[in-house]
């Protein structure tokens, strides 16, 4: 077993002889110092766990040496010897940050009661402060916050596909936060001294969409004054986010597939084709099984994309991590207003707990940053949020009738929670498929039985 080092400073060297030997014999490992100055160059160069030093020295005082102890290494605790057991003293000492004090004459084995306590209460800081960084850790991932079980369980699939180069696919709502997603991946992944490279596949046209992500040659159409790189160009030995790729353009999708296959492309109005090596993370809102079937994906550029498919939980599946990214939301707005002491009330709580989140936490931060601008006190009250939120009201889904005198059949019942389960979910069927417990098929099945194929 490790011994406790304690470093003992005091200035008469026959007590000092005296204290050193009753607590070797308890057991403890004691370097010995005759000064402050001594003192401060031996902690300074030896690992200490206690120190007790005495209050009235020479030169440079016990107060003093525990103010510098107390800035080098706050985790070491310091137990002042005086000879004036006043309250003054203690006072003074405990403002100079030690942690106990002992009165002369000194007995020793009062003085090996302080050590323990000290040496105990350092063990258990360390603890709490371990403690402290897991639940921080387990509260983020990257910059995304949350520690529900959803969150847990999405930040394990991060963690293990970071792993890896192959390409990921993030799916979830609009609002849960892909993109800091994929880049958690890139921060943590084998490329995190790559660049970062990010493009909205939704927000261009097929040809401008073509031109962004491969580049082109001065010259390739009407504007094009100038050679432009391509971001697959300019994420080499990085990450690629092409995010919404539910909404690139059919046209687009064969050229891309043949990029990633080939693992080079050609600029637009190129004569070569040039190599480029990225870690592809790809994002969607869309149900892309669907959009397969309806013929708007292909099938191929699915599974190219999707090799680790990784679902982002929506902000209502959370829980309680709703009032800890509000709070989070309010700290930092607050900060940015010079309003550095608001909170919200009870009601307020109550309410962003219940609310349905359609935005998720895209939606909630809006909501947080309008409340603090809006707030007329340093309490954020309901009539804060935004209206959609104080009024929203949570609907009860009625499958089976209410009157008895309407006698309907289980598939009558059946249809109308089918029915009730796409309308909640907007038309996405996986979503819908996992809600009710069916496999993709069984859903279209009883779509087409129930004649829904449209919903």
């Amino acid at each position: 077993m490790t011994l406790r080092r304690v470093l003992l400073v005091e200035d008469d060297r026959d007590l000092r002889d005296t204290l050193a030997l009753a607590l070797r014999q308890f057991g403890l490992e004691v370097i010995e110092a005759g000064s402050g100055g001594e003192g401060i160059q031996r902690f300074n160069d030896e690992e200490i766990d206690v120190v007790v030093t005495d209050l009235k020295m020479p030169g440079m005082s016990g107060l003093e040496l525990c103010l510098r102890v107390r800035e080098n290494r706050p985790d070491v605790p310091v137990i002042v010897l005086t000879s004036f057991g006043s309250l003054d003293t203690a006072v003074a000492a405990i403002r100079a940050g030690a942690f106990d004090f002992v009165s002369k004459p000194i007995e020793s084995e009062m003085l090996k009661i302080a050590i323990d306590r000290a040496i105990a209460h350092r063990a258990l800081a360390s603890e709490v402060r371990w403690l402290s960084k897991r639940l921080a850790e387990s509260e983020r991932f990257g910059e995304m916050l949350g520690r529900s079980a959803p969150m847990q369980e999405f930040y394990r699939q991060l963690d293990a596909a970071a792993n890896s180069d192959a390409p990921v696919l993030l799916l979830g709502e609009s609002g849960t936060g892909k993109e800091m997603a994929a880049r958690a991946l890139h921060q943590r992944g084998r490329r995190p001294n790559g660049p970062f490279c990010a493009v909205n596949c939704a927000a261009l046209p097929g040809a401008l969409l073509e031109s962004e992500l491969f580049g082109h040659v001065k010259g390739a159409f009407t504007d094009a004054s100038r050679d432009r790189r391509g971001l697959v160009f300019e994420a080499n030995g990085g990450t690629l986010f092409l995010d919404e790729i539910g909404d690139c353009p059919l046209e687009m999708q064969a050229k891309l597939l043949r990029a990633l296959e080939e693992r080079k492309a050609r600029p637009v109005g190129g004569d070569r084709e040039v190599p480029f090596d990225v870690r592809l993370v790809s994002a969607t809102h869309r149900d892309l099984e669907a959009a397969i079937d309806d013929g708007r994906f292909r099938q191929d550029l699915f599974f190219r994309l999707c090799v680790i498919p990784i679902r982002i939980p929506a902000l209502r599946e959370r829980g309680e991590d709703v009032l800890l990214l509000a709070r989070a939301f309010l700290d930092l707005f607050a900060a940015r207003a010079g309003k550095h002491t608001m909170s919200f009330t009870e009601a307020v709580a109550a309410r962003l707990l219940d609310y349905d989140w359609p935005g998720n936490v895209r939606e909630l931060r809006n909501a947080i940053e309008r409340a603090v601008a809006l707030a007329r006190s340093d309490r954020i009250g309901v009539d804060d949020l935004p209206e959609r939120i104080r009024d929203w009201k949570r609907e009860r889904i009625e499958v089976a009738p209410t009157d008895l005198r309407e006698l309907v059949s289980m598939d009558e019942i059946e249809r109308r929670y089918i029915t009730a389960v796409l309308t909640a979910l907007e038309g996405n069927k996986s979503a819908a498929a996992k809600v009710l417990g069916f496999d993709r098929k069984t859903l279209y099945r009883k779509l087409a039985r129930y004649g829904l194929e449209s919903a």
